[in-house]
């Protein structure tokens, strides 16, 4: 193995924890941290794009000069926020969700942060929904980026939709493509079977997005 091969960004939870304190926490927008907080707070809290992540998102976005963007997967809209603080004034987004119980957990303080005209949210799943934005022409490449982070089961038929929607030298983001490692678990690993399940699910998109 090359010493090259050996090096990985993230040796421990104590070096992750002083990445954040050090780079992330000083850098969150107030409305982002309060958001943040609010959603710790929630039983399914899991859900929620981590702090670091949507930072990096939002270098992105601005990177691409990015306007019109679609996010697949919102829970209570920390990600989304991140993303329409990183657009400009006449930015758009369509954000896609089963559930506009957990969005509007995030609603008042994305209306704080003075974001809420740029969120188009539709609730329902997601896969109706790009199927009727893909059937209307204009909506093809009129994406600068989109980030997906709804059931796995389904990346693949995302993956599919946001090809033709994403314009050509825009960027589609996907989270949870290593399933907290577990797509490297050896065979008898003490895994729970949804986390076998997922592990395979997303080796399986992996694979096929390459």
């Amino acid at each position: 193995m090359a010493a090259s091969d050996s090096k990985t960004l993230l040796k421990n939870d104590a070096v992750y924890k002083y990445i954040l304190e050090t780079s992330v926490y000083p850098r969150e927008h107030d409305c982002m941290r309060e958001l943040r907080l609010i959603t710790a707070q929630h039983p399914r809290y899991m859900m929620a794009s981590a702090p670091d992540e949507t930072q990096l998102l939002g270098m992105l976005l601005k990177i691409l000069n990015a306007r019109n963007t679609l996010e697949i997967g919102v829970f209570t809209g920390y990600s989304l926020l991140a993303t329409a603080l990183a657009l400009p004034s006449d930015g758009k987004i369509i954000a896609i969700d089963m559930k506009r119980e957990y969005y509007e957990i995030g609603c008042l303080i994305i209306e704080k942060a003075g974001m809420a005209h740029k969120v188009d949210f539709r609730e329902g799943p997601a896969l109706p929904i790009l199927d009727q934005l893909v059937s209307e022409e204009k909506n093809k490449g009129n994406f600068d980026f989109a980030f997906i982070d709804a059931d796995k089961v389904n990346y693949l038929n995302y993956h599919e939709r946001a090809l033709k929607l994403v314009r050509v030298g825009g960027i589609i983001a996907y989270d949870n493509t290593l399933w907290g490692g577990s797509v490297v678990a050896p065979a008898d690993e003490p895994l729970s079977d949804i986390d076998r399940q997922l592990a395979h699910l997303t080796k399986e998109f992996n694979k096929a997005s390459c």
